[in-house]
């Protein structure tokens, strides 16, 4: 995608594959400075997940009972660690989208800086939202979990009703097909609860809304992208992956060269364990700047597609952002301001004094 100009605008409908192709785009544009801005709440993650690993193992080989209480705190101190990395990546995701924003709104520069200070500036609303983002997000895993048991217990009694009636081979390919299913039936349960708030910290940061009010607005805005969410979601996620295995093979390579056996984890240094704790968060340090990209090309997409939010960015754009006045309206501002506004000048006295007898 070439470079935007104050006077080009390329905003139109995207598919999953637009969406994704778009994304990686902009992520070659500005690798440097998405990286800058998603290795803050990755490297908190990765910490957690460092000191999570190296914790839950000493449980194991821990002589006193003073240690084990210690590593026992250790624990539960990585998984808060983990968490609010967690939530620090979701409310990062909101700056981003104002940056994007502004950038296709008044071509400004993307810069990690221009993230952090709108996060910055409504920081503790955007935490609370992450953490209802979070605990939603939980209930999703649980609802797909339990669609999946169901569709998985279902298969088994057909398949072993099937084998005392018939050849083994139909019941194995009708438990093939079940398991298949219940794997589909949960992805598509999930990201169908999930896309509910999908768009909460980007409603926050690009419309000024409360709380409350965006994730009213992210449901009322996510009719119908569920198939694109579940897109670029399984995208990032094969492509973590796969960066993901290309750093463990170079790191199981150092180990045979290192000559101790990489496989068996117990004969393990301690550097050697560090250095495999930190090749995930590495690995997604490279590529959440693509998710970020991709969620917030499709809060654009959905504005584009249910109100015709190209067309308020180039009149903003050409005529200028529309006064920020408290009405509701659909056609508000493209992009809210977050500089405080002063309050009105006091009416200045004329100096006279009445006399009232």
């Amino acid at each position: 995608m070439s470079a935007l100009s104050p006077t080009q605008l390329p905003l139109a409908p995207l598919g999953a594959g637009d969406l994704i192709d778009r994304a990686l785009r902009l992520y070659r544009r500005h690798l440097f400075v998405l990286i800058r801005t998603a290795a803050p709440p990755v490297i908190i993650v990765a910490a957690g997940w460092m000191l999570l690993s190296i914790s839950f193992r000493q449980i194991f080989i821990s002589s006193a009972t003073s240690e084990l209480f210690w590593n026992l705190f250790l624990l539960f101190a990585a998984i808060v660690i983990v968490t609010c990395g967690y939530l620090f990546v979701l409310v990062v995701m909101g700056g981003a989208t104002r940056t994007l924003v502004a950038h296709l709104l008044r071509n400004d520069s993307v810069t990690a800086r221009a993230t952090y200070a709108s996060v910055r500036a409504r920081f503790w609303g955007l935490s609370l939202a992450s953490l209802i983002v979070l605990i939603w997000v939980s209930a999703s895993l649980l609802g797909s979990f339990l669609g999946f048991e169901t569709v998985v217990g279902v298969t088994f009694l057909v398949t072993g009703l099937i084998a005392m009636v018939a050849p083994v081979w139909l019941a194995v390919i009708v438990g093939v097909i079940g398991t298949l299913a219940a794997i589909g039936l949960a992805i598509w349960v999930f990201f169908f609860i999930v896309a509910r708030v999908a768009y909460v910290p980007q409603v926050m940061l690009v419309e000024g809304k409360g709380v409350f009010e965006a994730i009213g607005r992210s449901f009322s805005l996510a009719r119908g992208n569920v198939r694109r969410l579940m897109a670029m979601t399984l995208f990032t996620t094969f492509a973590t992956l796969s960066a993901l295995m290309l750093l463990i093979v170079f790191l199981l390579i150092i180990g045979w060269l290192s000559g101790f056996n990489a496989a068996n984890t117990g004969e393990w240094p301690a550097w050697y364990m560090t250095s495999y704790s930190i090749v995930g968060p590495l690995s997604s340090i490279l590529l959440t700047p693509v998710w970020m990209l991709g969620l917030s090309l499709l809060y654009v997409d959905e504005r584009v597609r249910h109100e015709g939010y190209d067309i308020e960015l180039m009149a903003a754009r050409q005529l200028g952002e529309l006064p920020d006045v408290n009405v509701s309206s659909p056609l508000g501002t493209a992009l809210y301001s977050m500089e405080r506004k002063q309050p009105p000048p006091l009416p200045r006295s004329s100096g006279r004094v009445l006399n009232i007898r």
